[in-house]
């Protein structure tokens, strides 16, 4: 038997050495899970003394389970979550009014004509003064004033609820709904991110594990409404629907109205995840177990700053790369002529029997296609496009996208256009259900990594426009 030294100098075998190891492992292991079984039994006692409560004993005041009682409750829990995002949206929409002016005032009505005296001072060509700042320039500058400051409020106040703990409460509110519709109550997650940005709430669907449920929360996403097309909802509304009540009903009537539109998305969402589903996507809802957190204190500045880097600023410059590009084809097919007339007068000409035929007209559709890669800057092309076809006075010149200083010139120029009261509800009915925008159909396919389902994700929404614009403008209702 080998013998090995000891640090004492004394002499021991290795049976010894093996005999005392196993007893010290033993003690070690004895000692570690007798610790460990006291930390689970104290855990537990802890746990069952807020959740279970005894006849003999008064009920302990538990603030989360109070709340949760509310807010989870069937009977107030709709109605405080519509409530609750309801003044989210109108903090976002009021509160970025002032910020979309100042920037509005700084980039274009500031920015654009200080751009092109430098341009006429260093004798550049009219023709590409005209790609560069009418085109480009303009395009870049109202994406950045009317989706900076709505992205910059509406994200960290999504944030801000999702640290407080009330996410997931909104999750388990509508869990119910989207597993009768075939898809995954985190869905509720990402469709909510969506009306912020489409392509961020596609992002938000990496919360769900289904593959099957996760392409379908990306394939309905676009139905949420986000804030590129909000000012195209209020603006419409506010002309076409609102003028149509006493002045003293007008706000009430025009908020309602985009209210209907936006909840109409959330329905559409429903109708076709309950479609796809039952169809191309057929399979078994997956159930989860929905942790609800503990309520907490909301990181307000770390909130905002990572909201601010993460979300807005990464959203805008996706957004910023696409539509640089649009500012280019706007100003071309505007200005470009063959025959006395420009490309987008035949456009527009080709394309008016099938938008009338839909309720709509070739200056919306031929808008909507230049404008895929930003939904900000429909309007104001749809407004230099109208004063291009009629002749109308307007604008910063022929083939510069602009927007007028009140709702009576809007509103003047639409008439001129032969806008009716159909022409308005197809269009916010358009605009809801048309194609994401160009950041939005790059982030599906970086997300799915498939032509095939970036292609339905893309059409799907445009089908389903053309058939209820349709139906709508066939209803005998106006």
């Amino acid at each position: 038997m080998t013998t090995l030294p000891l640090p004492n100098n004394q002499a021991t075998t290795a049976d010894d050495i093996l005999k005392t190891a196993e007893s010290l492992r033993w003690e070690v292991g004895r000692d570690f899970h007798e610790r460990l079984m006291e930390d689970v039994y104290t855990e537990a006692a802890q746990l069952a003394d807020r959740a279970v409560t005894y006849p003999q004993q008064k009920p302990r005041f538990d603030l989360d389970r109070t709340i949760d009682r509310i807010v989870t409750s069937r009977l107030w829990g709709f109605p405080m979550m519509i409530l609750l995002f309801t003044l989210v949206f109108w903090i976002t929409i009021s509160g970025a009014n002032v910020p979309s002016g100042w920037l509005a005032t700084l980039l274009v009505d500031m920015g654009h004509p200080f751009l092109k005296g430098l341009a006429d001072g260093i004798g550049l060509p009219w023709w590409l003064s005209g790609l560069l700042i009418d085109g480009i320039y303009l395009a870049a500058a109202w994406v950045t004033s009317v989706m900076l400051p709505p992205m910059a409020i509406f994200f960290p106040l999504f944030t801000l609820l999702e640290d407080f703990g009330y996410l997931p409460r909104v999750a388990f509110n509508l869990d119910n709904m989207f597993k009768k519709s075939g898809a995954h109550g985190k869905q509720a997650l990402s469709m909510m991110m969506g009306f912020g940005c489409n392509a961020a709430g596609v992002v938000a669907t990496r919360v769900i594990d289904s593959p099957r449920e996760r392409l379908i929360a990306i394939i309905t996403n676009n139905f949420a409404l986000c804030n590129g097309r909000w000012p195209t909802q209020i603006l419409i509304a506010t002309l076409f629907i609102g003028s149509t009540v006493p002045a003293y009903l007008a706000g009430l009537v025009s908020a309602l109205a985009v209210v209907s539109v936006a909840l109409l998305g959330v329905m559409l969402s429903f109708a076709v995840s309950w479609g796809l589903s039952r169809t191309v996507l057929k399979g078994e809802v997956s159930t989860f177990s929905l942790e609800l957190p503990p309520y907490r204190p909301p990181r307000v500045w770390q909130t905002i700053y990572t909201s601010m880097i993460d979300r807005t600023l990464f959203v805008l410059w996706r957004a910023l790369v696409f539509a640089v590009p649009a500012g280019a084809v706007i100003w071309l097919v505007a200005n470009v002529q063959i025959g006395g007339l420009s490309l987008a007068e035949y456009i527009i000409n080709f394309l008016n029997p099938l938008g009338l035929l839909l309720g709509l007209n070739g200056v919306i559709l031929l808008a909507y296609i230049v404008a895929i890669p930003a939904n900000e800057i429909v309007i104001p092309t749809i407004l230099m496009l109208t004063v291009l076809v009629t002749g109308s006075a307007g604008g910063s010149g022929a083939g510069v996208m602009f927007e007028l200083d009140s709702n009576a010139e809007t509103m003047a120029l639409f008439t001129a256009g032969g806008w009716t009261l159909l022409t308005a509800v197809n269009l916010m009915l358009f605009s809801l259900i048309h194609n994401p925008c160009s950041t939005t159909i790059y982030t599906i396919y970086k997300e799915t990594g498939s032509r095939k389902w970036t292609a339905v994700a893309a059409l799907l929404p445009v089908a389903m426009g053309f058939l209820i614009t349709f139906l709508v403008a066939h209803s005998g209702l106006f």
